[in-house]
């Protein structure tokens, strides 16, 4: 009976992981390289909409029939949804719980410290925060379509002019955007530094390719809707 209950009290090694902060620093690195690989695909599939309504939605089409006939319409997509929020969510609540150890193990402020984080690594929290409650905004714009008063289902080249017509999209999706570029160049070089990719002969390569990412997937993103407000897009 008490071998039993021994054994009941002994953590599982998923749960030993995620309770330590080496663990939760891994579930970040990890979750964080899953959301990078989908924003470059998302990315590469937003440039598309500059060929044209015809190459847009032919895209977004295919999207949606990737599997077939092995899986059913949309469950490729359904899939990524999934994961994408999984990642999300465990990216979120390891930050939160990192946030809280590193309140509680260090209740003072210090000020030099603070005078030597950088921007990014400053605004890394409200920046998560942003761009959390981004997200939330732009599925309610361009997938359920509920806050895009001009959307049409299967229509997704001109949902997204409708809904970078309005200025206030505009302002509110670009500094999201320049959110996200912030929270990747800092991000990357974490990630790097928890799976123990770097090294003092790295460190100079490593920045300069999370500087590029951050660089290459702010301005990607903001090209969209540059070119609607410039009626490159319409």
């Amino acid at each position: 009976m008490a071998l039993a209950t021994r054994a009941e009290r002994s953590p599982s090694l998923i749960g030993s992981v995620w309770h330590s902060t080496v663990g939760k620093k891994a579930v970040m690195a990890v979750t964080g390289l899953i959301m990078l690989a989908y924003l470059v695909a998302h990315m590469l599939g937003n440039l598309k909409i500059f060929f044209g309504a015809g190459e847009f939605n032919h895209y977004a089409h295919w999207l949606r029939t990737i599997g077939e006939p092995l899986l059913h319409y949309e469950w490729f997509l359904w899939l990524v949804r999934v994961a994408l929020a999984a990642s999300v969510v465990l990216h979120g609540v390891a930050a939160y719980q990192l946030s809280r150890r590193d309140l509680a193990a260090r209740p003072a402020k210090y000020e030099r410290r603070r005078a030597r984080a950088s921007y990014a690594t400053r605004t890394m929290r409200w920046g998560g925060i942003i761009l959390g409650l981004f997200i939330v905004w732009h599925i309610l714009d361009l997938t359920t379509l509920t806050v895009n008063p001009n959307a049409e289902h299967g229509r997704p080249y001109e949902n997204v002019v409708a809904s970078f017509d309005r200025w206030y999209v505009d302002v509110l999706y670009i500094a999201a955007m320049l959110a996200l570029g912030l929270h990747i160049r800092h991000g990357f070089w974490s990630a790097a530094q928890t799976l123990g990719a770097n090294s003092p002969r790295r460190d100079r390569a490593f920045k300069a390719v999370a500087n590029g990412l951050a660089a290459l997937l702010t301005l990607g993103f903001v090209a969209v809707p540059i070119g609607v407000m410039t009626g490159i897009v319409s």
